[in-house]
């Protein structure tokens, strides 16, 4: 009995810092910690979030583009208060310079739209995301759906290192 219940408290002890370990990586690119923030039952569009940054001895990475069978499209789009008004506008890229990390996060500037939902966004789902760039590989990431504030800490704890 007592073997169960360490392994328990052991997995209570790491699976916090598994959270963290949430990242992709490709030759001088790193993706962290993708998440997407729950939809209420019905919404026809959600939000998915990254980081993307380049090593300082990699090449410019443009994101052009995303996809994921959890929405009809995804575009890339930019959130920003204009004159009192948070205005969204779509994007045709984001660049991400050598040395840069770009951080998508809810509340403003670059985030991923998902566009026509195929179902509810609810915590602790998972999805697959492809990521398109113009000069190299797409790469694929697993999301995660959890709260803004749970996703935003996971995704900050990446610059820890």
């Amino acid at each position: 009995m007592r073997l169960p219940l360490m392994a328990l408290c052991l997995a209570t002890v790491l699976l916090p810092g598994l959270s963290l370990a949430h990242e992709v990586r490709q030759v001088h690119l790193r993706v962290a910690h993708p998440f997407a923030t729950p939809t209420p039952p019905g919404a026809p569009h959600g939000a998915a979030y990254l980081d993307i940054s380049i090593d300082e001895d990699g090449e410019t990475a443009t994101l052009v583009g995303a996809s994921t069978p959890m929405s009809q499209g995804v575009e890339l789009h930019d959130m920003r208060l204009d004159e009192g008004t948070m205005r969204m506008r779509k994007l045709d890229e984001i660049v991400i310079e050598p040395g840069e990390t770009v951080t998508l996060r809810p509340g403003g500037g670059p985030h991923l739209m998902l566009l026509g939902l195929t179902s509810t966004l609810s915590e602790g789902d998972t999805f697959p995301l492809m990521l398109e760039f113009a000069e190299r590989e797409a790469v694929e990431v697993e999301v995660r759906v959890q709260e803004a504030n749970a996703g935003i800490e996971a995704a900050d704890g990446h610059h820890d290192h």
